[in-house]
């Protein structure tokens, strides 16, 4: 059983940034396409970005272009989200997921197809 652990989260200004990290235990991150995805009160759940097994290809919501980088370092086994221009929409808590490797990441947009979620990190940009 993959256990996903998030961490970086916390409060920030308009305009600042964040990065926030994601580290599987009971596995590795490398067997697995890794997403965020983020959930604000009220809303649903959404995705917001995804990066390959090997880190080759990735696809991000239109919200969030230009503005957020998800990367991944195997060697450490950790996945990140850079978060730049934070704005108040932002404010969420972020989720890191876990799907399987063989799909495509312009195929991963739906939460349907991870297999493994962590336990969120709170992100909140004050305006």
């Amino acid at each position: 059983q993959v256990q996903l652990v998030e961490s970086g989260g916390g409060l920030v200004q308009t305009g600042e940034s964040l990065t926030l990290s994601c580290v599987p235990s009971g596995g590795t991150s490398r067997d697995y396409a890794m997403g965020w995805f983020r959930q604000a009160p009220g809303k649903e759940r959404e995705f917001v970005a995804v990066i390959s097994w090997n880190g080759d290809n990735t696809n991000y919501a239109d919200s969030v272009k230009g503005r957020f980088t998800i990367s991944r370092n195997n060697a450490k086994n950790t996945v990140y989200l850079q978060m730049n221009s934070l704005k108040p929409e932002d404010t969420a808590v972020y989720y890191c997921a876990a799907a399987p490797p063989f799909y495509f990441p312009s195929a991963l947009a739906s939460h349907l197809k991870y297999q493994y979620w962590g336990q969120g990190t709170q992100v909140t940009v004050s305006s």
